[in-house]
């Protein structure tokens, strides 16, 4: 008698199709991280250049003409969060996409823990810096941005907190997920301002705001769309991950990779007209 195997042509070409639409996710997935480690390295460059670079030669009141979180005479507890928010967020910025690199997760696992411990502490630090100066000093976009930002400080908080625990219990993926949405909501300053010069450069110029009272529709959407959208990306992305068919999975790339466009353009558009004007 002889031996048989039998094999479901259909089957295959299922597994194959789901074993590219993960590749497809997972390229998708690397383009979107490789354009954010640069962009927000390009930021972070910004901040030390201007920020440190002022105050090392002893020019802080230069800080003063970038908006209202300047340095205010009179006022050393909100001076200190000034420089408390401003100052650890290069380090934020330097470091936290360092984590979203796998080879250094592999080959630096001990550089990765304690890099992740320092993100972890000085995020929370840097968002209640920043609370404390919107509720005290006010900032531009009036109520709506007070109150958008502080929901994203107290999701920093929350993610942190969870990204702790699941680090300590050992549920290294369940781990990664609280990382990463962590990763979203720290860099919502960054998405912010992304965003904005996004908008105004595919635009060519305002529209659906007011840039003297930096008030309207599109500043309001993009008080909340700063952390909400990015947020929402990446649970179709765990979803897709785990969850999702070929199609799904190829759908949700497709997401991502356009997502990943409007970053590469936002980054570009803020370098050139937010960020080097000002150095």
């Amino acid at each position: 008698m002889e031996n048989s195997i039998s094999v479901n042509p259909h089957a295959l070409t299922g597994r194959n199709r789901s074993k590219k639409g993960k590749n497809i996710l997972n390229i998708s997935a690397t383009a979107w991280c490789s354009v954010a480690i640069a962009g927000q390295w390009i930021f972070a460059t910004y901040l030390a250049l201007f920020y440190a670079g002022n105050a090392l030669i002893g020019n802080i009141e230069a800080w003063n003409n970038r908006g209202p979180h300047g340095i205010i005479e009179g006022d050393p507890i909100g001076n200190i969060a000034m420089a408390i928010h401003v100052l650890v967020a290069i380090v934020i910025m330097l470091g936290g996409p360092l984590q979203l690199i796998p080879k250094m997760r592999k080959s630096l696992p001990k550089f990765h823990r304690l890099n992740g411990k320092v993100y972890l502490v000085t995020a929370i630090l840097v968002s209640m810096a920043g609370v404390y100066m919107i509720w005290t000093r006010g900032t531009v976009g009036g109520m709506v941005l007070h109150i958008a930002n502080t929901i994203d400080a107290a999701l920093i908080v929350l993610f942190g907190i969870l990204a702790w625990q699941t680090a300590v219990a050992k549920k290294f993926d369940v781990h990664r997920r609280w990382t990463l949405r962590l990763f979203i909501v720290v860099s919502a300053v960054w998405f912010y301002r992304i965003g904005l010069m996004f908008w105004l450069g595919v635009n060519g110029g305002p529209v659906g705001m007011d840039l003297e009272t930096f008030t309207g529709p599109f500043l309001t959407f993009l008080a909340f769309a700063q952390y909400l959208l990015p947020l929402a990306i990446l649970e179709l992305y765990f979803y897709a991950q785990n969850k999702a068919g070929s199609f799904g999975k190829v759908s949700t790339a497709l997401l991502i990779l356009v997502s990943t466009g409007v970053t590469a353009i936002g980054v570009l558009f803020a370098t050139m007209g937010l960020w080097l004007p000002n150095l």
